[in-house]
């Protein structure tokens, strides 16, 4: 396989966080030393200022959702890595509001460390925080695994939600509480039948046979505790369905389904994915209301897809469908 279109000096992150912030300059804002990104607008209510952020390679996430009715701002590590903690600090003070700041942090090791850190030298500044841990991949619910759930495309329904929230003035507490609610109701899981590309060698970062797939792959290319034949999609979607429902905690039948790519799967696959989610959710009593189509949180160019299911209390919908002026998070005001 060919080489990714990297440049010479093979860092592609400075570059492309250079042209994203070119090519939206009326949303975002690039600023340097370090890196992190902030967004042009915020709706004036907002007295909490919301940051995320972590290994580039996963975009849209996290720079995609900046602006109005998302995110202040961003913390971008390199690729498949933490944010250092001094980007976090930098983004926290460009975003804190009168009442604080809120960090919105995907269940890493490295990711809970540098904005742990960066958490502590906030306080010390005077600078109030609250921290929500988005756990919501399935593959990785184990007693084996001693971090807990991995933290994947759940994030982007947890910050929408958020942000919707921040933007009625509620406080610090209130949103850090509702945060971890948002996060608890949701579930993930992943399949990939072809490896990241390596921008090293060219070649996928690890080996599937034609008939192989990785069952519970991660987003930063980990692979699965287990390698398994490949079924038809259909059979393939309902086994996928019937983990994602037993693991999904009680609570409403209305949900969000988010149907994500991993990088190298196409629109025309993702689409019928989705029809064959809707069905398979709704013959297991939930009512798909709300949806996300598309590669939201991919793994590089991974050939594969996740599957998100957010269990939506009655009063989450006005947020779910509040506006959102950001690059990459689609209108929903039509859903209900």
């Amino acid at each position: 396989m060919p080489l990714p279109f990297h440049p010479s000096d093979g860092d592609p992150v400075p570059p492309a966080l250079r042209g994203f912030a070119r090519a939206h300059a009326h949303l975002v804002e690039l600023r340097e030393g370090p890196a992190h990104l902030v967004a042009r607008h915020r709706d004036p209510a907002r007295r909490v200022g919301l940051v995320s952020g972590g290994g580039s390679g996963h975009e849209p996430l996290h720079a995609g959702f900046l602006g109005r009715g998302m995110l202040d701002a961003v913390a971008p590590g390199s690729v498949f890595a933490s944010p250092h903690n001094k980007q976090v600090l930098a983004a926290s003070r460009a975003a804190a509001g009168p009442d604080g700041v809120v960090h919105v942090v995907k269940n890493y090791t490295g990711d809970r460390i540098n904005f742990g850190i960066a958490a502590e030298r906030l306080r010390l500044e005077g600078v109030q925080v609250r921290r929500v841990l988005v756990d919501d991949d399935l593959a990785t619910e184990s007693a084996d695994t001693a971090t807990g759930r991995r933290g994947t495309a759940a994030t982007v329904v947890v910050e929408k939600l958020l942000g919707a929230v921040a933007d009625t003035g509620l406080g610090l507490d209130e949103l850090a509480e509702l945060g971890g609610r948002f996060a608890a109701a949701s579930r993930s899981l992943a399949v990939a039948s072809r490896a990241q590309t390596s921008a090293h060698t060219g070649e996928p970062s690890f080996a599937l046979d034609a008939g192989e797939l990785e069952h519970g792959v991660g987003i930063h290319g980990e692979r699965a505790r287990k390698t398994v034949a490949r079924p038809p999609l259909e059979e393939l979607v309902e086994k996928l369905l019937d983990e994602l429902v037993a693991g999904l905690p009680p609570g409403p039948d209305r949900v969000v389904a988010v149907l994500n790519g991993l990088g190298g799967t196409t629109q025309l696959e993702l689409y019928g994915l989705h029809d064959l989610v809707s069905d398979g959710l709704a013959r297991r009593g939930l009512e798909v209301s709300g949806a996300l189509v598309g590669t939201l949180v991919p793994a590089l160019d991974m050939a594969g897809f996740s599957v998100t299911v957010t269990r939506m209390e009655p009063d989450w919908w006005s947020w779910w469908t509040a506006p959102a002026i950001t690059p990459a998070f689609p209108r929903t005001s039509e859903e209900s």
